[in-house]
C-alpha cells in the first residue's frame, strides 16, 4: 500500500559507510565517494557488514538508524533469499568494501571455512577486488610465481625475502583478481579497488616491510599460523580475464561464495531476477543514474554508493545518466 503522500515506500537499502584509518590508508576515499571526514589515513570504506561489532546501519527512508542484522531478522528470506537465509541466518554473508593503499599492505593469508571454524569459530575469507584506479607503477601481489613448499616458505620468512616468491602484477583501472582463501597476497601503493569477500576479518600477517606505527612498534606477525592456512597446491595467482560488453551483464568471478558481474551502462536496460533466489548488491563504480525494483521508488545512486536490493525483486532497471559503471554481486 502506497503512504497517503502518494509517493513509493523505499524497497531497496543503502548504508552508512563504515570508514576506517589503517597505518597504510590514503586520502581517496572521502572524495571518491563525496563525503566529508576529519578522519586521516582513510585506508577503508566498509560499505555493507554483518560483521559482529561493525554491522552496518540504514542511512535513509523509514528504517534508517535499523542495523542490517535487525533488518535481516525481520524480513528474512525476502531479504537474504530462502537458501541463503536457510545457511546464513542474520548475518550477512558478504563485506564490501573500497581500499584505498597509500602505502604496501602486509603480506598476508585469509583461512578457508575449515580452518577459521576450527581456530576461531568463524567463516573464511575468499574474496575479489575490482581496480578502480591506480597510480603509475601501483602493483599487488596475488599467489606465488611458481609452486612452492612450505620449507620454502618457511626460509624466505626467515631471510625477509617473501616477496621473491610472490607473483607481482601491475595493475590498471578495471583489473580483477580473484583471492580464494589460502592465497598469499597483498595491495600494493597506489593501489584503490573495490573488495567483495565472505564476512570475516581474519588475516594472518607473514610481513609487514618492517614498518613501524607513530610510537615506533612492529604489527604482530602470524607467520606460523599463515604456513598452515596457506594452499601451496595452488596454482599461481593471475588476474581474471573477461571482455567489456556495454550494456550487457559481464561475469568476472563465480564461485560457492559470490558472483560478481560487471555493468557499463550508456541506456537504460532491466535484469530479470526472477531465477535469482539471492539479494543483490549494487556498487556504483563510476557515474550515477537510478536502479528501480518496480516494488518501491526508484533509488538514486552514484560513484561510491552501494545498495542493497532484496531477493523479493524479480527485476532491476538500471537508468544511468550518460553512463554508469557498477558491479554487482549475489549468492547463487
Amino acid at each position: 500500500m502506497q503512504p497517503a503522500t502518494g509517493t513509493l515506500q523505499k524497497n531497496m537499502y543503502r548504508f552508512t559507510p563504515i570508514l576506517k584509518t589503517k597505518l597504510w590508508g590514503g586520502d581517496r576515499i572521502a572524495a571518491y565517494k563525496g563525503i566529508a571526514t576529519d578522519l586521516k589515513r582513510v585506508g577503508e570504506s566498509w560499505e555493507l557488514s554483518g560483521l559482529e561489532g561493525d554491522i552496518s546501519v540504514v542511512a535513509t527512508g523509514a528504517d534508517a538508524g535499523m542495523t542490517l542484522e535487525a533488518l535481516i531478522a525481520r524480513d528474512k528470506e525476502r531479504l537474504l533469499g530462502v537458501r541463503n537465509y536457510a545457511r546464513y541466518g542474520t548475518e550477512f554473508p558478504l563485506l564490501v568494501k573500497f581500499i584505498d593503499a597509500r602505502e604496501d599492505l602486509s603480506i598476508q593469508v585469509h583461512p578457508n571455512d575449515e580452518i577459521a571454524e576450527t581456530r576461531h569459530r568463524s567463516k573464511g575469507k575468499t574474496e575479489m577486488w575490482y581496480v578502480v584506479a591506480a597510480d603509475e607503477g601501483a602493483h599487488l601481489y596475488a599467489g606465488f610465481r611458481e609452486k612452492t613448499t612450505p620449507e620454502e616458505y618457511a626460509r624466505s620468512v626467515a631471510e625477509n625475502r617473501i616477496t621473491d616468491l610472490l607473483a607481482d602484477h601491475a595493475v590498471s583501472p578495471g583489473d580483477v583478481f580473484f583471492l580464494p582463501a589460502g592465497c598469499v597476497h597483498s595491495i600494493g601503493a597506489g593501489t584503490f579497488l573495490a573488495e567483495i569477500q565472505q564476512t570475516s576479518d581474519l588475516t594472518y600477517r607473514i610481513y609487514d616491510f618492517d614498518r613501524r606505527d607513530a610510537e615506533g612498534k612492529t604489527r604482530e606477525l602470524h607467520t606460523d599460523l599463515a604456513r598452515e592456512a596457506i594452499d601451496f597446491m595452488a596454482l599461481p595467482g593471475d588476474r581474471t580475464r573477461y571482455e567489456r560488453n556495454a550494456n550487457a551483464e559481464v561475469e568476472l568471478i563465480t564461485c560457492p561464495y559470490f558472483t560478481t558481474m560487471l555493468h557499463e551502462a550508456t541506456r537504460p536496460g532491466a535484469l530479470d531476477l526472477t531465477t535469482t533466489d539471492s539479494f543483490l548488491v549494487a556498487i556504483c563504480i563510476e557515474g550515477r543514474g537510478t536502479l528501480d525494483d518496480g516494488l518501491g521508488a526508484p533509488e538514486p545512486i552514484r560513484q561510491g554508493e552501494t545498495v542493497l536490493v532484496p531477493a523479493s525483486a524479480t527485476s532491476l532497471t538500471i537508468r544511468p545518466e550518460g553512463g554508469m559503471k557498477l558491479l554487482t554481486s549475489r549468492i547463487e
